[in-house]
This record gives structure tokens, C-alpha cells and sequence, in this order.
């Protein structure tokens, strides 16, 4: 028994020297941080701003840990609340570059910028008295949010005309459910492209509404959601499954941040045939939601594999007003995995990211027995891969030529009808490729960058020469024709030309609506909830 007693006593002496020992080395370095500057700005031979210097002394040094441990300082504290609540005060819309100058990009449906006038495309030249068009689009936007209710004028050119309009600031809350409606006439949908506060209320309404319509089977889509909120990852899985089940545990390194979330409401529905829409950029909460109805065998995932963010953080409050979000633990899925994809101690360690290699990645079973692995995101049931566009059809997008084509159409034609009814009319397209023969676009096929590495290879060899005549044949060959490029991608231009229009008349909801039409991983969901056999035969186990 004393000697037990002994060595208890020497492990908590042990405890205890470790403990002071780090708190000293951590005052120790504070000291000298805060010496240096004092120094610095005593002696460096320009002035120097203190906040910036600092400033990016914090974020260097988080940078060493992980991605998402930030510094946020006071006046950062506005954005910040916008990404977890989806709130602030401004006039709603999205605004941004195509060319000189920032325009209106998206009108939020309800909110100040569309109730009053405002269009996609419209150029913003002055915000009340301040010209605004040297000015950046983070300047812009700075002016135009504000307080709620107060005044805010802004001028705009729109086509050739100079409107001005005036507005009153509101609350803006941007919704996490952009859109949901019906794919036909028993298939509901639903869009959630956030996690901000009210997540779950806003797809429990979508939700009852789509049953009300008649709806008897789901096709929930997680796919570009970047995640947010851990407790609305939670409210959102306990719409379909029962109360008392497990969605997520979090396990760090002090007590306090362990915690098991588990459903606490009777379900909206337990039993509709449920669809998730997953791919490489949906993350966090996304892969919460989508990960727990997976190994509840309650939904089938359909597209790619998640993003593999298995990462918690927490706000923590700092002095001044300043705060900072940081890693503290990793959560777990009710199969007992964590999805986490990259282990950025190790990658510290090793000067290069490190992920987690397939030899390593660790099985688990979910409810009915299927085989999932950790280590690496999420992986969908059923593959469907990235749909592929012609380089002419990126490059007509990223010059914004489909953006400026949409937006005279949009001048010409004052309403276009119905969204599901639309599609351009006879004779447009020719119109939109005689527009462009006006236009400076230019584009490399994967042909031609094949021909154009092959030629660096073969310049370095010592026969050359000898090629040299066969391999410049080659190139003029595959040379690209652009008019007959606008020919054999018509298909595909045609869709994001049509995509583009409806948001004129439609905004954002419409953009959303009018996407799912020839889309590959929703014509799969679509597929897999009219034949429940298959539905079944994928969340049942295989015999091995």
C-alpha cells in the first residue's frame, strides 16, 4: 500500500513539473514576442504598424497547425458571424467582377436589392455619394452593408442606361435551403447548401411541404456544401431516423470537448425512400449528415467521394473583441469512424500534406453489416463521375461570354415562362455563336496540349530534326476550328447558355431548378428510388 501511495504521489509530482514546465515555456515565449515588438518599433528604421506586424505573426503561426484554425480580430467580427449564421446587414445580393468594375452577380429572393429593381448584370457606379468604380469588390460590398434600416443609395449602368435606386438596409439572412420542389410528381428534392443557423428548420419545412404535395420519396443534395454547424448536422439526421440514436461523437484532448450527440425528437419520416447527393466538395456537417444515414443503411449516397473533413472547432473569445476558432477534436459517425482525410500532424512532421493511404484506411460495418472505411471522406454507394465539359465550353464561360450573351438576351426578351417549359428558342444559338464571332475567345483541346507536350519531349532528343517536319504537320492537324468546336459541343454550351438566362428571370432558385435537367447524379437518384428493389439490394449487406 505505501509503496502504491508512493507512486501515485511521483506521477501526480511528474503531472504537476510537466504542467509548470509548459506554462513557463509559454510565458518564456510570450515575453519574448512581445520584447521584439516593443523593439521593432523602437529601432526598425521605418515605422511600422503594430496590428499588421502581429497580425501576421498569429496567422504564420497558425498556419503551422491546421487549416481551419484561424485569428479572427475585431474587425473581421462581422464576416465571421456571417459564415455561422448566415445573417447580416446589407441590401441582399451578391456582387463581384466580370470585367472593370463589380455588378450585381445574384439578387437574394425577398431581400432589399430584388424588391427594388435591382437585376444580374447591373454595374454599380456610385454607393450614395462615394464612386465606387476603381474600387474593389470587397470595397463595395464594405459600402453597401450597414446597419438595419438605414438609407443606402447606389447608382448602376445598366446596358446603356444610368438608374438610381434607393434602399433600406435589412437583416439578411441567407437561406441554407435555396430551393426544393418536385422532380415529378412522387420525387421531392432539396437543396442545402449550408449549415448556418435554422439548417434544420428550413429542410423540416421543405420537408412537410413536399409531402404535403404528395411527395413519397427524397432526393437530398449535399453536394458543394461546405458545412457549417455541428448541432444542425444532428437536427437534420434526426428528420428520418428515430429519437435516442447516435449521429456524431466528438473526442479531443480535454474532457470537455467529448461529447456524444444523439437524436432527441420523434422523426418527421423514418421510412421515405431517402437519396443524398454527395460529392468532392461537400464537407463537415455535410459529411455528418451524410456518413450517419449511411451507416443507418437509411439513405443511399449517389455521386463522389466527400471532401474528408473530420475536424471540430470551437470559438474561443480573446481579449479586445478578437476571437479564434480552433481545432479541438475529432468527431466519429455511429459506425465508429472518422473521416478525416489528411493528418496535418503528420504533414507538419513530413514538410508535405500527408493522407491517410488506402492500405491504411480501417473497415467498420454499418447497421445492416456493409463494409465502410475511414481515413478518407465519405464514399458514395453508387459512383457517378464528375461530368466533363469541352475546353470551349469553360472557355466561353470564363471569359463571360455566356454571362454578357445571357444578359442581352435578358434585355431582349421581358419574360421567357415557365422554367420547366423553357428552352431557347428556334434559331438563338445561331444568333449566340454570329455573336461571338465578334468576341476574343481562345481555348487548348486536350488534343492539342497531348501534340504540344509531345513536341517538348521529342525537341529534346537528338533526332529532332529528323521529326521536326512530321511532328509541325501534326500540330496544324489537330489545330482546333472553333466554328465547328460550337458545333459538336452544342449540347453542352446550349445547357449552360439556358442555365444562365433562366437566372435573369429567376434568380437564384431558378439557376438551382434549372441545373437538375440532364443531371447525371440526379437522373441516377431519380433511377434508384423508382425500383425500391435496387434500393434495398445496395443497404443490404453482401454475402461473402
Amino acid at each position: 500500500m505505501p509503496v502504491l501511495a508512493g507512486l501515485l504521489f511521483l506521477t501526480g509530482m511528474l503531472a504537476f513539473t510537466v504542467k509548470n514546465d509548459r506554462l513557463f515555456a509559454i510565458a518564456k515565449n510570450i515575453d519574448i514576442f512581445a520584447t521584439l515588438v516593443r523593439e521593432l518599433d523602437s529601432y526598425y528604421v521605418d515605422e511600422i504598424d503594430p496590428d499588421e506586424l502581429v497580425g501576421v505573426g498569429i496567422q504564420a503561426m497558425l498556419e503551422e497547425l491546421d487549416p481551419y484554425t484561424e485569428y479572427i480580430p475585431e474587425e473581421n467580427s462581422d464576416e465571421f458571424r456571417l459564415m455561422t449564421t448566415g445573417e447580416y446587414g446589407g441590401i441582399g445580393a451578391l456582387i463581384g467582377s466580370r470585367g472593370n468594375g463589380s455588378m450585381i452577380l445574384m439578387p437574394y429572393t425577398g431581400f432589399p436589392a430584388q424588391n427594388a429593381g435591382l437585376k444580374i448584370a447591373d454595374k454599380i457606379l456610385m454607393v450614395d455619394t462615394t464612386v465606387v468604380a476603381d474600387k474593389n469588390t470587397s470595397q463595395v460590398s464594405e459600402l453597401l452593408k450597414g446597419p438595419e434600416n438605414t438609407p443606402v443609395k447606389v447608382q448602376v449602368l445598366r446596358d446603356q442606361d444610368t438608374l438610381a435606386f434607393e434602399l433600406v438596409r435589412k437583416k439578411i439572412s441567407l437561406k441554407n435551403v435555396p430551393y426544393y420542389g418536385k422532380l415529378d410528381e412522387r420525387t421531392g428534392y432539396i437543396k442545402l447548401s449550408d449549415f448556418t443557423t435554422n439548417a434544420s428548420s428550413e429542410v423540416r419545412n421543405a420537408l412537410v411541404s413536399l409531402k404535403e404535395q404528395g411527395v413519397d420519396r427524397l432526393v437530398l443534395d449535399l453536394r458543394d456544401n461546405p458545412g457549417g454547424l455541428l448541432s444542425e448536422a444532428v437536427e437534420i439526421v434526426n428528420l428520418f431516423i428515430p429519437k435516442g440514436k447516435e449521429v456524431v461523437k466528438t473526442i479531443g484532448k480535454i474532457e470537455s470537448v467529448n461529447h456524444t450527440y444523439k437524436t432527441t425528437k420523434t422523426p418527421i419520416d423514418k421510412n421515405i425512400p431517402l437519396v443524398v447527393l454527395i460529392n468532392e466538395r461537400s464537407a463537415s456537417a455535410s459529411e455528418i449528415v451524410a456518413g450517419a444515414l449511411q451507416d443507418y443503411d437509411r439513405a443511399v449516397l449517389v455521386g463522389r467521394k466527400s471532401f474528408g473533413k473530420g475536424l471540430v472547432q470551437t470559438t474561443i473569445p480573446l481579449t479586445y473583441n478578437s476571437q479564434m476558432k480552433v481545432t479541438t477534436a475529432k468527431y466519429y459517425i455511429p459506425s465508429g469512424r472518422c473521416i478525416q482525410a489528411i493528418d496535418y500532424a503528420l504533414s507538419r512532421e513530413e514538410g508535405e500534406i500527408y493522407s491517410v493511404p488506402d492500405s491504411l484506411r480501417k473497415a467498420f460495418k454499418t447497421q445492416n453489416g456493409r463494409t465502410v472505411l475511414d481515413g478518407a471522406g465519405i464514399e458514395p454507394d453508387e459512383l457517378v463521375p464528375a461530368p466533363t465539359y469541352a475546353p470551349i465550353t469553360y472557355s466561353l464561360v470564363a471569359g463571360n461570354h455566356v454571362f454578357d450573351y445571357a444578359t442581352q438576351f435578358f434585355y431582349r426578351n421581358p419574360e421567357i415562362g415557365p422554367i420547366e417549359n423553357f428552352n431557347l428558342p428556334e434559331g438563338e444559338y445561331d444568333q449566340f455563336v454570329n455573336w461571338l464571332s465578334e468576341r476574343d475567345y481562345d481555348y487548348t483541346t486536350y488534343l492539342e496540349k497531348s501534340v504540344e507536350d509531345m513536341k517538348k519531349l521529342a525537341e529534346q532528343t537528338p533526332y529532332y530534326e529528323e521529326i521536326k517536319a512530321q511532328v509541325e504537320a501534326l500540330e496544324e492537324r489537330v489545330m482546333h476550328n472553333k466554328e465547328q468546336d460550337l458545333i459538336n459541343f452544342k449540347e453542352e454550351i446550349q445547357k449552360v447558355l439556358r442555365e444562365e438566362i433562366v437566372s435573369r428571370y429567376y434568380f437564384q432558385e431558378g439557376m438551382i431548378q434549372a441545373g437538375l435537367q440532364k443531371d447525371s447524379v440526379v437522373d441516377k437518384a431519380k433511377e434508384l428510388l423508382t425500383a425500391p428493389k435496387n434500393m434495398q439490394s445496395i443497404l443490404t449487406a453482401k454475402s461473402e
